[in-house]
């Protein structure tokens, strides 16, 4: 096939082989390009010369990225492993951890490798990167506790951007700091905001390129009882605004019940648990609703519901998540992640459930290996993280999945697979 170029009118148009057309279809000229623009190769041809075979039949844009991000290269930019044996580094640094427990690490290896080579799970991007690495640290998302000081403010500023030099994304939650305009007392000046703290973290991190290989991810969290919250609803209006966060509103159900009789609520200001003023509730979710269509943020945060399934309620109440809000923490917590592909559960047109099962259990298994080999960023961190043991395990492939069950994405057939999904997960 051709793509051929219209001399008269510029009008481009394809042929296949010899059955060129001798007019322009649209200006009727006889004047066209006699050398074709653009000729369609086979796909064999079309394939990019990679340093690296294809082992796993992943297909080029795959490959192009594990060569660019995954694979261990030497000072030289040279190649030290391919794909599979990238997998096999993975599973032999994890499963080591099993010694530990005075079980057969060879034989989890083994489990493993066949897991990751047959991409039924795959960790998080730290993990491939890292795993049997001077550098080791194979966690993805933190979290880290802002309290109201400068020390507090610059102290966890430091910690994360060590965090995201190693590969790992950081959480925060601005709620605790006073709001702009407010009193300090120690300088006899006015506080200049949570949002305007934000904006140095978030320059700090354009500036550290995360683990070498990748940009800095963060989440920032404003309580909507805030004094500050409406400014830091519409931040991102202004274009280039804190490229690097994710935000989030963390709402309570107090206000989804204002919100829902359409009543005010007070707003509280952090340094004094004080009443600062009464807005609408209604209000303010429809800011929230305008500038998540406009510009993408900010989310929603759901502090009650989230604190409702928290397995380990006697340590606290949990204000924070990922940078992704993949999983709720607690502060100086780290978390591993990971996900099922679930492609690979189908058979005869249908869903292996004990496959699943296999999956569910082998994949558990590893991301809670990676909390005992893991080297941390911190030793704080080191020490929540080894005594909470979070992990994170989700899903990709879900719509994929419906296809080849041929299930229409926007059911409610699709919609109750779903929920069947996650809860044989969680179970």
């Amino acid at each position: 096939m051709e793509i051929l170029k219209c001399k008269h009118c510029d009008h481009k148009w394809a042929t296949r082989g010899s059955s060129l057309p001798k007019v322009c279809p649209k200006c009727k000229s006889r004047r066209w390009n006699k050398k074709p623009l653009l000729k369609y190769l086979p796909k064999s041809k079309l394939q990019p010369k990679f340093k690296i075979n294809d082992e796993l039949n992943q297909g080029p844009m795959a490959l192009a990225l594990m060569e660019k991000r995954y694979l261990l290269k030497d000072k030289n930019e040279d190649l030290l492993e391919t794909p599979k044996q990238m997998f096999r580094r993975v599973a032999r640094y994890v499963a080591k951890a099993d010694s530990l427990y005075d079980k057969n690490a060879k034989k989890t290896e083994e489990e493993f490798y066949n897991l990751l080579s047959n991409l039924e799970f795959l960790p998080s991007s730290p993990t491939l990167m890292n795993s049997n690495t001077p550098l080791g640290q194979l966690s993805s998302c933190f979290i880290l506790g802002i309290d109201d000081s400068l020390e507090s403010i610059f102290t966890t500023l430091k910690n994360s951007s060590l965090i995201m030099q190693s590969g790992g994304g950081v959480g925060f939650n601005f709620s605790k700091l006073r709001p702009e305009g407010d009193v300090v007392r120690s300088t006899s000046g006015v506080a200049s905001g949570p949002t305007s703290f934000a904006r140095v973290y978030d320059v700090t991190t354009e500036v550290i390129k995360s683990g070498g290989k990748r940009r800095g991810a963060m989440m920032g969290i404003l309580n909507v009882n805030h004094p500050d919250i409406e400014e830091f609803i519409t931040v991102k209006s202004k274009e280039g605004t804190l490229t690097n966060f994710n935000l989030s509103v963390g709402i309570t159900d107090d206000f989804m019940g204002a919100v829902k009789e359409n009543k005010d609520y007070w707003l509280i200001n952090p340094r004094n648990n004080k009443k600062v003023e009464q807005v609408s509730a209604r209000k303010i979710f429809n800011l929230i609703a305008e500038n998540a269509w406009k510009y993408g943020d900010p989310g929603l945060i759901f502090l009650d519901e989230i604190n409702r399934k928290n397995q380990i309620p006697h340590l606290g109440r949990i204000g924070v998540v990922s940078p992704c809000g993949e999983v709720p923490a607690y502060d100086l917590e780290s978390c591993n992640l990971g996900s099922i592909n679930l492609t690979k559960i189908i058979k005869n047109n249908k869903i292996n459930w004990q496959k699943l099962k296999q999956i569910v259990h082998k994949s558990v298994h590893f991301l809670d290996n990676v909390i005992d080999i893991n080297k941390f960023p911190l030793k704080e961190i080191e020490k929540i993280t080894k005594a909470n043991r979070r992990i994170g395990l989700g899903v990709m492939g879900f719509a994929d999945l419906l296809i080849k069950l041929k299930i229409p994405y926007n059911s409610q057939e699709a919609l109750n697979l779903s929920k069947k999904l996650m809860q044989y997960i969680h179970k």
